[in-house]
């Protein structure tokens, strides 16, 4: 194991700086992968090199303070400021090529692993996996720094450059929104035709099974207002896992990658630096109901004046996909629909696990009352309650309203106006350096 880390470190380095024969090169004493164990060792660097950037992201949105007194408030002023244009030289860089190091194994897998492993179903399972890396890791750079999907321009909006082949002397131009996409989609199908295991135990959750590509085309296709088929994807996931932590019988986060909820826990979404140096804004608190929302003393805990992160910090945290979201999924895809009879229903029986139950009468009433417009901006407010501090808010916001956000800085007001070409991230600028593509 250690030589085949030997190996790809090399690997990466060669991957960094170019060779035109590195494929050709097998460093004396040193082992080329050849076994379907030794390619698993390639793609789980593969996943322990993907980046953590959900993190970074929370502090462009709407849900925390930066506090100015934490040791890390340099690294992340600049960040909760949208001050992307040369940002103090400490602050915590955006993802780009760290994203792009995690393609490179899955690819690596997908090229010499196909050829150089045995016929097997865990050789099937190992190249599904390293398809759905490489689609959720181009997944998230176009959701970064490329325009959220808008179908009457994808074709023309530039975003990301598509990464396919390990070829040392391409050029990496950036393609179209619905160019990253659509293949995006193509490696989900690829994946979905070799992946065969439904359920890893705790600690291997981290990697992709039938149930974590299935959420991850729901994503996608929610992403691109495709409801109709969100709803097959979300259908087939939660047959294979619909198990909800009921809060009123385990009052237990619903986050840990240890919960029945878990569908794959790769990210650390929440982390410690982030949890530290920042509390719970206002505009967040505000969207729950402090008394018959179980989700509040379990979220947050109280910090004098302020709240802090209560769901997050910890390794025990990570989380990518879970059932929370997809019946949060089901229930928009079902709205959208104009199946506002059932949408209801599947919010409905999702919130009996969040509320008191001695509040359900009530808000059931509510909820069955509500017009198209009013459930959906209440299911949003639901998504939002549920999946805090778990990386989706930025996303959401850009593939919704894109509302004006104002974050303060030593009584200075920074704002982010409705709309604002800032909710797209600019590549970074050593990424530029490398390549004037860009």
């Amino acid at each position: 194991m250690k030589d085949i880390q030997t190996y790809i470190l090399a690997l990466l380095t060669l991957f960094v700086v170019g060779c035109d024969d590195y494929l050709e090169i097998e460093p004396e004493g040193k082992v080329i992968p050849e076994t379907l164990e030794e390619f698993r060792a390639v793609l789980t660097t593969g996943y322990r090199v993907f980046p953590e950037q959900k993190s970074v992201v929370t502090y462009r949105a709407d849900e925390l303070v930066l506090d100015e007194n934490s040791f890390n408030f340099s690294d992340y002023k600049d960040i909760y400021s949208w001050k992307d244009a040369n940002p103090d030289p400490q602050t915590t860089p955006y993802p780009y090529i760290q994203m792009y190091n995690s393609i490179f194994y899955a690819n690596h897998v997908i090229e010499d692993g196909a050829e150089k492993i045995e016929a097997s179903q865990e050789k099937n399972q190992l190249i599904g996996e390293a398809y759905a890396l490489r689609a959720y890791a181009h997944f998230d750079l176009v959701n970064l720094y490329g325009k959220p999907y808008n179908a009457a321009t994808a074709t023309t909006d530039i975003a990301v450059p598509l990464a396919l082949e390990i070829d040392l002397e391409q050029v990496f131009i950036p393609v179209s929104v619905q160019a990253v996409y659509d293949q995006v989609l193509k490696d989900i199908e690829k994946a979905k035709i070799l992946l065969n295991v439904t359920k890893f135990d705790a600690g291997l959750n981290y990697r992709f099974t039938k149930t974590a590509i299935l959420a991850l085309e729901a994503r996608v296709h929610t992403y691109m207002n495709n409801s109709e088929a969100a709803l097959t994807a979300i259908n087939a996931a939660l047959a294979l896992n619909n198990s909800i932590v009921n809060l009123n019988e385990t009052p237990e986060l619903p986050n840990l990658y240890t919960s029945v909820e878990s569908i794959m826990a790769l990210e650390d979404v929440f982390d410690s630096r982030v949890r530290n140096s920042s509390t719970i804004s206002e505009d967040l608190l505000a969207v729950y109901d402090t008394t018959n929302d179980l989700r509040f003393g379990l979220y947050f805990t109280a910090d004098g004046s302020s709240y802090k992160a209560a769901k997050g910090g910890e390794q025990e945290f990570k989380c990518s996909f879970r059932v929370s979201e997809l019946l949060l999924l089901k229930a928009e895809a079902e709205a959208k629909l104009n199946n506002l009879d059932a949408a209801k229903t599947t919010l409905l029986g999702f919130v009996k696990n969040r509320y008191q139950t001695s509040y359900m009468a009530s808000l059931t009433a509510s909820i069955s009352g509500m017009s198209a417009t009013a459930f959906l901006s209440e299911l949003y407010k639901e998504r939002r309650r549920e999946l805090a501090l778990e990386g989706h808010r930025w996303f959401d916001l850009r593939r919704s309203n894109q509302k004006t956000i104002t974050h303060t800085i030593s009584g200075e007001d920074f704002i982010l106006i409705e709309n604002d070409p800032r909710y797209t991230l600019p590549f970074p600028e050593a990424a530029r350096f490398n390549n004037p593509e860009l």
